[in-house]
Order: C-alpha cells, then structure tokens, then sequence
C-alpha cells in the first residue's frame, strides 16, 4: 500500500507510491548526457589558456606551481550583482529590492571532463576548501542574509556546459523556503531542547536501513520522506549550523564521504543528472544550537507535474529503504 511520510525536520509530507513503485534499477538513466571525450576543449570559456578568448572577472583562485588549479569568476549572466545598489522598494501591496547580490562560479578543475564522482580525494577536498574560503569572504559584505553553494550535474539539473563546475548565489533576504525550515528546526529545540538533526541521525544509525555511508565525521542517508528516488542527505555528526565552520578534519572526511557517495550514483545509476546544495544557517542567525548544516542531494530521475504544482507535495514513485540498500550495495 502506498502511504504519506512526513520530514520530522521540516514536517513536509510526501506520498510514497509502493504498489507503483519502480526497483532501483529501474531508474538507471540512459537519457542524453552533457558529457565529452576531451580533457581540453578551445570553445570552452572555463577550460585553462582560453581565459583571454572567454574573460571573466575573476574573484579568487587556488594555484600550484604557477597555474591555477581552481578559481571562481563572476557569473557572465548573472542573477544579482554587487554593481547593483542595494535598494529597497514598497509601493502599495508591491514590494520589491533591486537585484543587489554576488553570483559567481566556481570552475572545480582544469580538466574538461571530469566530474567530482571521478576526481581524487584530494582534488575535492580543495573544491570543499574553496567553497569554504569564498563563503566566508561573501559573508562580509553588505546586505547579504543567505548563501547558496550548489552544484548542477547534468541537462535535467540546468547545466549547459560540460567543465566541472559550481556557482554561488548570495541573496539579499532569506528565502521563504529557508526560513521556514530554520524556523521548525526552532520550534523542535524549543519542545525537546535538542537539535532535530542530531535527533535525526541518532534514530537513523541505529536503524541503519536507510543509511548510505557512515565515516568518522559524517552520515549520508536517503530521507525516510524522500520526495524523489535517492533523495539523500549527507550530515556532519558534529553539531554545527554553519558550513564555514567546517573543520579542515572535517573537509577531508567529507571529500572522501561525497565523492564516495556520488561515484556510488554514477556507477549504479549510469551518471545520472543530479543537484547538490550546501544548506547553511542564514547569516543573521549566526552559531546556534537549533539548525545544522548538510547537503542535500537530488538525482533527476523524476518529473514533478499537476499534482506537485497544486499541492506542494511530492509522489515518489521507489522505496526509500530500497534505494539506500541498492546504494549500499554498489561497490566503489
């Protein structure tokens, strides 16, 4: 029978749809993939030596013996910027701010096809340091509440271009969305004076059915309420809100544990397109004791349609104690 699950972080409910329910298997993606042959490609704009035919102006970088081996660039398009002056506007019921905010991409590595899946361990420890670094220097500015570090893997997650890369988006408000989740995360510390994901991760491990991977520092899981198959998340055990407080422990442990876990979907699931999102505190609300950072890892292996739209809620058409145990499974 199917049956509705409810997110204890953010009490969302999902339908989980077992008498249509797919086997893991089944969602092997074998759509077109944004991939190439080439290390090197001279029409691509963020492959090294062709800075000067596709400039952008660069905001940082990581270099080893002379050459830059990361580094991070104002997006050519960009959604906000820092040139826009911070503007705030109301008239009647019509709110608005002026399109202040920092948008920048990442470009993870020299080589034009790799993929985080693929890279060493040291080679995504130096993309966690980075985000790190540049999260760090985006919270100084002026009139920033909400940082989002997010990477899109594929078509059917937005990406246009094969080259390795992230982007960061700093927001001048704090996404609805956002502050909804922070504020049930308050809401659970103040009935049970105990983080919910720390409670989250304690009920997880000693169940284990839904458990990915377990290393020293953190824990990946696929979501009792997945709204989507292989819906995941990778925790810290460590209680702590803010990703930039991420211990340089901590980021090796981590570049092992998600370049593991993505090598895992890559493998199982034939290089699926995914997201991944570094969910933080907001700015303003500093260390707490009530929020708790971590990634959350979507594969696009579904469509949302009418009923989402009109609902707000998700069908999932797997099993999500099915999809850890097929992950778990997979060997890397």
């Amino acid at each position: 029978m199917s049956e509705l699950r409810q997110n204890i972080v953010y009490k969302e409910w999902v339908i989980i749809a077992k008498e249509r329910a797919k086997r893991p298997h089944d969602f092997i993606d074998n759509s077109p993939k944004l991939v190439s042959d080439k290390e090197y490609d001279e029409n691509c704009p963020f492959c090294p030596g062709n800075e000067e035919k596709f400039p952008h102006i660069e905001t940082d970088r990581i270099e080893e013996n002379g050459k830059w081996i990361l580094r991070s660039v104002f997006n050519k398009y960009p959604a906000l910027s820092r040139e826009i002056p911070f503007e705030w506007e109301e008239k009647d019921i019509f709110r608005t701010i002026s399109g202040y905010g920092v948008h920048e991409v990442i470009i993870e590595s020299q080589i034009h096809n790799t993929t985080p899946a693929l890279m060493s361990d040291e080679e995504v420890e130096k993309i966690i340091r980075f985000y790190k670094k540049r999260e760090e220097e985006i919270n100084k500015y002026d009139n920033i509440e909400y940082v989002v570090i997010f990477r899109n893997h594929g078509y059917k997650a937005g990406a246009s271009l094969v080259h390795p890369h992230s982007q960061i988006l700093a927001l001048p408000i704090i996404p609805r969305d956002v502050k909804q989740r922070v504020e049930e995360a308050f809401k659970y510390f103040s009935d049970h004076g105990k983080c919910v994901f720390c409670k989250l991760i304690e009920e997880e491990t000693k169940r284990k059915e839904r458990i990915v991977l377990e290393s020293d520092h953190f824990v990946s899981m696929v979501l009792f309420a997945a709204s989507s198959p292989f819906h995941s998340w990778i925790l810290p055990k460590r209680h702590t809100s803010r990703f930039i407080d991420i211990t340089e422990e901590e980021i090796k442990d981590l570049a092992k544990h998600l370049k593991t876990f993505l090598l895992k979907l890559y493998k199982g699931l034939n290089n699926p397109d995914y997201n991944y999102i570094i969910r933080t505190s907001p700015i303003s609300y500093g260390r707490n004791k009530f929020f708790h950072w971590y990634i959350t890892i979507v594969p696009r292996l579904t469509r949302s349609a009418g009923f989402e739209l009109g609902s707000g809620m998700f069908i999932n058409p797997s099993i999500p104690e099915e999809d850890a145990k097929f992950l778990r499974e997979i060997e890397v």
